[in-house]
Formats: structure tokens, sequence, C-alpha cells
């Protein structure tokens, strides 16, 4: 629950940063009367991204258990790779985002409002397409039942509260740190996300090692056990992890660590007062 509503408050304020710059742009521009579309645009991203998420998991249930861990595991691995390029893309387009996004939106203006609802959703559908994929691998590596559904939904929650807060200038947040140490922790979670992939292409007999074990912890942190459960749902920890996972993580949740809490990012402090100064960094 805890990866998922750390998930859901990251992406999710993400995808509110850029409707506060949509909707900025539109009032700066004075066309208030565009703000229809964006909302249009909005939620019909949000529904695609809903049932993105029904997709995957009705089209898992039917398979066979081989054919259900060669399909989790090839789109928990995308789904890594996604979120690291988005992590890696925000981190370096952060400080001209809001020009970006208020250049799309003064063409769309001049082609119509249509197009004004377009660039909505694809400036929130690509948000939201990329973290529908990463909840639903997040949830298959860190638990079942309900809890990572509902840590995601409370976690996208608090963030569009934040993102109102913010875009009406209510709320100052340090975004540039703000990003930066989630962002560092939503690699700890790829990388636990990262290993379960691997491990279920080793069980679909994908990749080799699935009994040759880095270390076996079953013992002194038994899975129903609750720090167990805390490890798995927070980290994606496995007691019993092969050489391959283990590999996996270090390979990629080392370099990527390193990438994100390095000096030198996005230097604007991004604090916002209104519309004028939402402005998102990774």
């Amino acid at each position: 629950m805890t990866a998922n509503l750390l998930i859901g408050l990251r992406e999710g304020l993400e995808a509110s940063l850029v409707v506060g710059l949509l909707v900025a742009a539109l009032v700066r521009a004075g066309r208030r009367d565009a703000l229809p579309a964006v909302a249009g645009g909005v939620v019909l991203a949000v529904l695609l991204s809903a049932g993105l998420g029904a997709v995957l998991e009705l089209t898992s249930r039917d398979m066979t258990f081989r054919q259900q861990e060669l399909f989790g595991g090839s789109l928990s691995i995308l789904s890594v790779g996604l979120v690291t390029w988005m992590v890696l893309w925000m981190r370096r387009v952060a400080r001209d985002l809001r020009a970006d996004l208020g250049a799309r939106v003064g063409s769309a203006l001049a082609v119509g409002p249509l197009a004004v609802g377009l660039v909505a959703l694809l400036a929130v559908g690509r948000e939201g397409l990329e973290t529908a994929l990463f909840l639903w691998a997040a949830a298959r590596a860190t638990g079942s039942g309900p809890a990572p559904l509902a840590g995601a939904a409370v976690g996208l929650a608090v963030a569009a509260v934040l993102g109102y807060l913010v875009y009406r200038g209510a709320l100052r947040i340090d975004l540039r740190r703000f990003f930066t140490w989630s962002g560092a922790a939503l690699v700890v979670v790829a990388g636990g996300v990262l290993a379960y992939g691997v491990h279920d292409l080793q069980e679909a007999a994908v990749l080799p090692g699935l009994t040759t074990l880095a270390f076996d912890v079953s013992g002194a942190v038994p899975p129903s056990s609750w720090y167990g459960v805390l490890l798995k749902g927070t980290v994606g920890f496995t007691p019993a992890t092969t050489w391959l996972q283990a590999v996996a993580w270090l390979l990629y949740v080392v370099p990527m660590l390193l990438v994100v809490l390095r000096p030198g990012g996005p230097p604007r402090r991004a604090r916002a007062a209104g519309p004028r100064a939402v402005a998102p960094a990774a």
C-alpha cells in the first residue's frame, strides 16, 4: 500500500501541476472559455488510464500460470523503463516545461477548443498511462487485495488537493526538493518492481537461475510477519532473492540514485504563489 501511495502522490502531483500550467496559460491569454476543453481532455485522459489498468488486470486473469508470469514480468520491466525515462526527462526539461506548454496552448488556441483539449489529453494522458502501468506492476510486486489500490487512490487524492492548493497560491512547496527525494524513493520502489519482474521471467523459464539464491533470510524475515509484509509493501523486498534479481536491483538502483540525487538538477526553486508561479521540477 505504501509503495502505491508514493507512486500515486508523486505521479499525481506531476499531472496536477501540468493541469495547473495549462490552466494558467489559458488564464494569462484571457481564454477562460477554453477551460472546459482542458477539463474534457483531462477527464478523457483519466478514463483512458483507468481503462488501461482494468484491461491489464482482466487480461492477466484468463492466462495460464506461465503466461501470467511472462506477461507480468515483461510489463513490470517495461513500466520501470517508462518511469525511469519520465524521471530523467522531467529532470532535464522541467525548467522549460511551463514555456513549452504555454507555446503549445497558444498554437492550439489558434486552431480551436478541440485542439486545446487534445493538448490536455496528451499532456495528462502521458502521465496517466505511465502511472497506470507502474501502479499495476507495483501492486503485483508488493501485495494483493484492495490495499495497493487503496494506497494509490489516497496518493492520487492527496496529489490532486496539493496541486489545487499550489495553483491557488494557498500552499508553498519546495518542489525541487520534493521531486528529488520522492524521485529517489520511486527509484527504490522501481528497483523492487524490476526484481519482481525478473523473478516472474525466471518462473516463466525465460531467464535462468530461479533456484540460485543470493540470500535467503526467510527465517529472520518471515514473509507473513508484519515487518516482512511492510518491507514487501514498501520496497518489494523478498526474503529469498536470486542472484539475477539482486544483480538487476543493484545495477538499476545504485546508478539511478546517483543521478537523481546528484546536485545540479533543475535550479529553479519552484514555489507557487498563484497561476504564474506553478512550475514543476524533477
